[in-house]
């Protein structure tokens, strides 16, 4: 169980610099433009990803800074949300690696943002659950993205499991 995580965790940074090298071409009015998603435009949507995962991370560990809000605004700029991205893929990583097959069938309690109730969860649904939510609202980049008239991003998880970060995976 811990490789196919380590696998996620993998795929999760690499197609994240996939998107925001894609998002590096675009101007900043087409950064924050509103396209209809439900984050409104790419600014938006980029960091409702990172408040999720430094949401799930701060509940699953303990540690580290988390909004209170699923809509939360960590950075406007561009290049600080990168390197904010950048740093909390590689926290997954090292995270999940120091983790034993046994940690992964653990439990964990918090108290939900929507709903303000307290749940206990298993980590392994849980982490799924993240990479999930990244996959889909990468779908969402992707779409405004291409919305903007920017090259499609090949984001395939068989991709990454044929590029170089991936091949110890495949």
């Amino acid at each position: 169980m811990k490789r196919h995580f380590m696998m996620f965790a993998g795929y999760n940074a690499w197609a994240n610099t996939r998107i925001y090298d894609a998002a590096a071409t675009l101007s900043p009015e087409e950064w924050q433009r509103e396209t209809g998603v439900f984050f409104k435009s790419l600014m938006g949507t980029l960091n409702h990803l990172l408040a999720t995962d430094r949401i799930w991370l701060k509940r699953m560990t303990g540690s580290g800074d988390a909004p209170n809000s699923l809509d939360a605004i960590i950075h406007k700029d561009f290049d600080r949300l990168r390197a904010a991205r950048q740093a909390e893929d590689q926290r997954i990583v090292e995270w999940l690696d120091a983790l034993s097959e046994t940690d992964l069938r653990g439990r964990f309690s918090y108290l939900t943002i929507s709903e303000l109730r307290t749940v206990s969860q298993r980590i392994a649904p849980a982490l799924s659950h993240l990479f999930n939510h990244q996959t889909h609202h990468r779908g969402q980049a992707h779409a405004i993205l291409t919305t903007l008239g920017k090259p499609s991003v090949a984001l395939d998880l068989i991709l990454f499991l044929r590029a170089p970060e991936g091949l110890q995976f495949a």
